[in-house]
């Protein structure tokens, strides 16, 4: 799990997914916490933001649920239920509120209904992967706060 620690990755998956003429200004490790109201949603995701997107993308495909049994992983995935690459002129609110640890959990909901709540931790993991974590967490608080 240490290499999902590793900010040149990070925004290797993050580039992926940003729309053409947009460029990555902030980008941390985060996990999903809810999905849609209804769904429980444990996954390791990077917390992108451009000029005017959100991204929310999964750190690893998931396959298996257990490595050593190969039990197929037939979750949906955080994409699969709410999608990754989010117009920030498309958020109806987001509630901001601290959690364990300096953690930050943010609940976002759109205009359309979709629903996501994410939890920003204080730090980037362990080892230094993540120099710019709280920079960029700071960032990407700043611009949701303006939804709340």
């Amino acid at each position: 799990m240490s290499g999902i620690f590793d900010e040149n990755y990070m925004m290797q998956v993050l580039r992926t997914w940003i729309p053409e003429g947009e460029t990555c200004d902030a980008g941390v490790h985060g996990i999903t916490l809810q999905v849609n109201k209804k769904k429980t949603s444990r996954f390791d995701v990077y917390v992108g933001i451009t000029a005017r997107y959100l991204l929310v993308a999964e750190c690893e495909e998931r396959r298996y649920l257990n490595e050593d049994y190969r039990i197929p992983d037939l979750r949906k995935t955080v994409a699969e239920d709410a999608g990754v690459c989010f117009a920030l002129s498309d958020i109806e609110s987001c509630k901001i509120k601290n959690a364990i640890m300096g953690a930050v959990n943010c609940s976002i909901t759109w205009k359309d209904g979709t629903y996501l709540k994410i939890q920003l931790p204080k730090r980037g993991g362990l080892g230094g992967g993540m120099p710019r974590h709280a920079q960029y967490r700071d960032k990407i608080l700043n611009v949701l706060s303006q939804y709340s």
